[in-house]
């Protein structure tokens, strides 16, 4: 197989009948740097859990699926063309979304109501597009009217429908098993026949903030079942490290990389209903 691209998490490759073989790693990233070490068994979570999600969304937008690959974190997929914007949903205020509003009030131009906190419940789900940054670069958040002028008035519609429906029947799914959905993020693209179609991964917690429904408490920092364990251990006392020096992050301690390993498996676990089998 031809080797066609390595993201952050994910490494892609052309098979000789045109599919892409996607292979989920266990690296982990936060604040755009990828850390060391891997998670262990992070990549087959995150897939399986995509699988998982895929078939759960299959009335709501099509997805890239053609197969499965040869191990649990590997999937067989019809190649698409990739917007370029990163489409999010949002449900819950916090990360870049909340230091966003509390420097203008609105966060990808939606203004809010005054008086929001770190995990304040929105008065309804928004769409709040970002750039797609090279690996390395962050993404910055921009309005929908800026997302018009990218696609066209047409295609910037459909990917915020299709972005709040993904999120809107991800959080009832999820609440029934006392999980709040914060937010999304999710990839989209044309297939051959110019359906935008659903790619890469949905609603793990790589790509999505999931917390308990049962300590959820507006005011703070939520626990969470996704990597924000990662980000608050790096930003931590504990960690010695300065994001804003330029420098890379330390190498995570075992029992962060054991503990993170954990929240991920339980979002598996909780979300599926079924035990993880890696």
């Amino acid at each position: 197989m031809k080797h066609v691209h390595s993201g952050k998490v994910r490494d892609l490759y052309q098979t000789e009948d045109g599919l892409l073989l996607m292979v989920a790693s266990d690296r982990i990233s936060a604040f755009d740097y990828v850390l060391e070490p891997g998670i262990p068994d992070k990549g087959a979570i995150l897939t399986q859990m995509s699988l998982w999600w895929f078939d759960q969304l299959k009335d709501v937008v099509p997805n890239h699926l053609a197969g499965i690959g040869p191990d649990l974190r590997s999937v067989l997929c019809k190649p698409l063309k990739m917007v370029q914007v990163e489409c999010v949903a949002r449900g819950y205020l916090a990360g870049s979304g909340l230091a966003d509003y509390r420097r203008d009030g609105m966060v990808s131009g939606v203004a809010l109501p005054e008086g929001l906190e770190d995990g304040s419940r929105l008065p309804e789900p928004i769409f709040t597009p970002s750039t797609k940054a090279p690996m390395g670069e962050h993404d910055e958040p921009i309005s929908y009217e800026q997302v018009v002028a990218e696609v066209g008035e047409e295609t910037a519609a459909e990917l915020r429908r299709i972005t709040l429906a993904v999120y809107t029947r991800g959080a009832e799914i999820a609440r029934e098993r006392g999980i709040i959905l914060a937010d999304t993020k999710i990839e989209l693209g044309w297939d051959e026949n110019g359906v935008l179609t659903l790619g890469d991964e949905v609603l793990t917690p790589d790509s999505s903030r999931f917390w308990p429904a049962d300590e959820w408490r507006p005011g703070r920092a939520q626990p969470s079942f996704d990597k924000q364990y990662v980000r608050d251990w790096l930003t931590s006392s504990e960690s010695g490290w300065d994001k804003s020096s330029g420098n890379p992050p330390p190498v995570l301690p075992d029992h962060v990389v054991e503990r993170t390993r954990q929240r991920y498996l339980e979002a598996y676990e909780r979300i599926t209903g079924a035990p993880f089998s890696g």
